[in-house]
């Protein structure tokens, strides 16, 4: 992956189209093109400056690890340790966030404060997992984050920019959700929803 220097915006329809590619059959993904929609998720919060620093960090070394384990000849599409199982959940209960985070940016005013919306992201989601000390550094980098239309011209530029991803992205969560499921379910299904 270029690095998140290399490239000055955020660009939703990047994850979107790696997201419909992800749906590899009705009950499974490709992980190669779920971790390219992450790469570019990742680009997201490095562009929100140093407050998002520790979640782009964070990211950065999940998605590492997953590419490492998908490159493996002995592991290919499935992993079968419970670190790769275990870093997988974690991207996942990241992505729960991620989701939750942008549909709350649809019905919010150009004027009206990010801040609430990721905040109440956070609270019903990685909250739960994060320990306090966690939780207090994430709600008080929240509370910096700027009004959406400031947060918008930050990580997509120009006013096209913005315009092209908030037309792309109610579909886009649509195929977010659609991926979400899929791994929940088989999380449920193996019993590892509750891997630390």
């Amino acid at each position: 992956m270029e690095s998140n220097e290399e490239k000055l915006y955020f660009d939703l329809e990047i994850v979107r189209e790696n997201f419909k590619l992800s749906k590899k059959v009705e009950n499974d993904i490709d992980l190669e093109f779920y971790l390219k929609s992450f790469e570019e998720l990742n680009r997201f919060f490095f562009l929100l400056g140093t407050i998002f620093g520790f979640v782009s960090s964070e990211l950065e070394d999940k998605i590492s690890i997953l590419k490492n384990f998908l490159s493996s000849p002995d592991v290919g599409q499935h992993f079968s340790t419970v670190k790769s199982s275990r870093t997988l959940l974690r991207l996942h209960r990241g992505f729960e966030f991620i989701q939750a985070f942008l549909k709350g940016l649809i019905d919010l005013g150009e004027q009206q404060q990010t801040s609430t919306v990721c905040h109440n992201a956070y609270t019903c989601t990685l909250a739960n997992h994060h320990s306090f000390l966690i939780r207090t550094a994430a709600k008080l980098a929240m509370y910096n984050l700027p009004v959406k239309h400031k947060l918008l011209v930050k990580v997509c530029g120009s006013e096209e920019n913005i315009r092209k991803a908030e037309e792309i992205l109610p579909e886009t969560l649509e195929h977010g959700l659609e991926i979400y499921n899929i791994i929940q379910k088989i999380y449920e299904k193996n019993n590892l929803l509750s891997l630390p």
